[in-house]
């Protein structure tokens, strides 16, 4: 079988993990690397790639690295706001995408995205964590079935020493990021909500402080789903003591889950805890599952539509945190 030729765009510290797992993977041939000048691409051949043959070619024009090196994949790793762009312009070069979380930092590019993702069949996932874990596909199963009942609330929570880890790069700048510490590591939390729960958001309230910063480091929100299950996320982006969490009731029981990576999960089915939850498969990288949906041996665990939930929220989050009010994201569509 043909490797699937993987391209990477934008060679910073989280294009790393993508280049590991590529390399580990013996289906996959990385052809290409791109970013804005030849310096950083070589460093990072010489931390992640060096023992790697074939060396991929290296461009610092993506168009010409579509146009030249023909990749049939690519992972998308640069600053936010750039994302958009990044992804129209490789779909419209006939590559499957993987993009960095978060998708986009506008619901109105998600929507447009989604559109061209639609038309040309291309894969397109994102990369996300929770999703390629069974734990959150089982917790997904036990939402849709109702099998501990309706959901009615969730309370998750995330730690991190992210002001002092980002001081000074792109991502405090928000022409670059989109925001702060809720638009990035947050990502992954407010994913696995909208993932798990997989309803329109109705209503959101939202509070953020930038600590003397240009982008939020700490906020908390408050999500009102259209079938009436509440949530409440609080994102830390200044505690040297880094934890993840989500608390989910149920009319009949709860679930505690590890909202960061889905690494454990707890289940009551009543007031009786399951000893051993009937937990099947084994967890993925994102960049795993890229490939294997693009060799047709699984069904992508992301799509666009988790970018696009994600982004109403977010738009909301932070329309609510400006104006002090509560936002409506259908009011707005």
């Amino acid at each position: 079988m043909p490797k699937v030729r993987v391209a990477i765009l934008g060679c910073g510290g989280m294009a790393g993990a993508h280049a590991r797992r590529y390399k580990e993977n013996s289906d996959v041939e990385i052809v290409a690397l791109s970013d804005v000048s030849e310096g950083p691409i070589q460093k990072f051949i010489e931390r992640h790639l060096a023992d790697y043959e074939p060396k991929p070619k290296v461009y610092t024009d993506a168009a010409r690295m579509y146009a030249e090196a023909k990749p049939d994949a690519v992972s998308i790793v640069t600053p936010h706001t750039l994302h958009f762009e990044h992804g129209m312009q490789a779909l419209e070069a006939g590559a499957h995408v993987l993009m960095e979380k978060p998708m986009v930092t506008e619901s109105a590019q998600a929507h447009e995205l989604a559109k061209k993702v639609k038309e040309t069949g291309k894969i397109f996932t994102i990369g996300y964590n929770t999703p390629c874990t069974p734990e959150f596909r089982y917790l997904r199963q036990i939402v849709r079935n109702k099998e501990l009942g309706k959901l009615e609330t969730v309370t998750g929570w995330l730690t991190q020493d992210w002001k002092r880890g980002t001081t000074g790069t792109w991502r405090q700048d928000p022409k670059l990021s989109g925001g702060g510490q809720m638009y990035d590591s947050g990502a992954h939390l407010f994913n696995s909500l909208v993932w798990t729960v997989e309803q329109p958001i109705a209503e959101v309230l939202a509070f953020v402080d930038n600590l003397g910063t240009p982008v939020d480091i700490n906020g908390t929100a408050n999500v009102k789903f259209a079938d009436g299950t509440l949530a409440t996320i609080t994102i830390v982006g200044n505690c040297p003591a880094s934890s993840a969490g989500m608390y989910l009731s149920f009319e009949n029981g709860r679930v505690e889950i590890d909202g960061w990576s889905g690494s454990w999960i707890k289940v009551w089915k009543g007031r009786d805890q399951v000893k051993y939850p009937p937990i099947e498969g084994s967890a993925q990288a994102p960049m795993d599952n890229f490939i294997d949906a693009i060799l047709g041996r699984a069904e992508p665990q992301t799509s666009p539509v988790n970018g696009i939930q994600q982004s109403e929220l977010m738009d909301a989050i932070y329309e609510s945190a400006r104006t002090g009010q509560v936002a409506r994201p259908q009011a707005r569509r």
